[in-house]
């Protein structure tokens, strides 16, 4: 799976940042509008594919349509016989929830011209057809200050899906909030090419720890790498939901997201027969993504400095890329007093100085 840094600019053009084992049905009694789902994964998953399903149950209840899903769908052309599917099933509105299903969702917004077609975060958008994502580097710089002030040997680990620029950012974005709180720390990442394998994410994160790194950050779909640091008594950050449950005495955070109020807004459009193709890239100011609420693993001054760097955030005040930013390199690629653009966010393939791993 690769993400083409020259399409970035094709995707700048169309983003505003606008505030806001079978085919499953639920139903509701009103049933003028029906709205598809697509997951890579298993709504149970406790991460990406639960945090989307989360988002669908509040679309569902709050405008009483009819939804159909199917998880776990493969990122090939297996999600066009599924999508087919649910138009045939009345289908008008379709959310494709991961990157690899872009092309094959291209496709289909050419073949039905009649029916919405929305896309998590990739590029690709025509008149019936858009992407959303969210700016998950904002929580992720909050949770690397937790990480920063928790850590005793000044290691962090990093669970790591693939080599694009989503994940690399979150990773950068991580390391600088961590090292905002604690400069001498440093993040060692491990590949594991792939989103969702719980043994994979695991075996990964333990060989972070066997390294001395003494807290764990992921990006990945499942609690793996929090249940690796739980069972060596290590500390981690989780990512999508919150997982305290998964691993009680070692989960102190996560990066969050919050599906639901988008998907209101944009099927509430459709409805109205308002919505137009506009890329979305909403940050902690929209809602839809968060930090989630620090547990008593966390260290007791982490609270205060989080609320505090949350709401400048927010307000604009902070930018988890401004500059002086260097690349492991010692390369400045962002200078003092300014900030990194989203056109270099959004191709971003390098890491900041501190992040120990390569990109391939």
């Amino acid at each position: 799976m690769k993400r083409v840094i020259a399409v970035v600019l094709i995707m700048l053009l169309s983003f505003s940042l606008i505030a806001c084992g079978s085919t499953e049905e639920t139903k509701s009694e009103d049933q003028t509008l029906t709205v598809g789902f697509v997951y890579v994964g298993p709504v149970g998953d406790g991460g990406w594919t639960y945090a989307h399903n989360e988002g669908r149950l509040v679309l569902e209840n709050e405008l009483g349509v009819k939804t159909l899903y199917k998880e776990t769908v493969a990122e090939d052309a297996e999600v066009k016989t599924v999508v087919t599917g649910m138009i045939d099933q009345g289908a008008s509105v379709i959310f494709a929830t991961s990157f690899g299903y872009m092309e094959y969702i291209d496709q289909l917004a050419k073949e039905f011209p009649d029916v919405t077609f929305l896309h998590c975060s990739g590029y690709t958008s025509a008149e019936n057809f858009n992407n959303y994502f969210g700016r998950m580097y904002e929580p992720r710089f909050l949770s690397g200050i937790v990480a920063g002030l928790k850590t005793e040997t000044n290691k962090l680990g990093y669970v790591a899906a693939f080599e694009i620029p989503e994940v690399i950012r979150g990773i950068n974005a991580f390391t600088l909030g961590a090292q905002s709180v604690n400069p001498d720390v440093e993040v060692e990442v491990v590949w594991t090419h792939t989103w969702y394998d719980p043994a994979t994410e695991k075996e990964a994160a333990k060989a972070l720890i066997d390294g001395g790194a003494d807290v764990i950050a992921q990006h990945q779909d499942t609690a793996g790498p929090q249940q690796a640091a739980e069972e060596a008594g290590v500390f981690a950050i989780g990512y999508n939901t919150d997982s305290r449950d998964k691993a009680p005495s070692a989960y102190m955070t996560a990066p969050v997201w919050n599906w639901g109020p988008y998907y209101v807004d944009q099927v509430q459009k459709v409805i109205d027969g308002t919505w137009t193709s506009v890329n979305y890239w909403g940050g902690m100011a929209d809602g839809v993504v968060a930090i989630d609420t620090l547990t008593e693993n966390a260290p007791a001054e982490a609270k205060k400095v989080v609320e505090e760097s949350a709401q400048k955030i927010i307000s604009g005040e902070l930018h988890p890329f401004a500059g002086p930013v260097y690349d492991q390199n010692g390369e400045l690629k962002v200078a003092e007093g300014e900030v990194l653009s989203d056109g270099d966010m959004l191709g971003m393939m390098w890491f900041v100085e501190g992040v120990i791993g390569k990109i391939e």
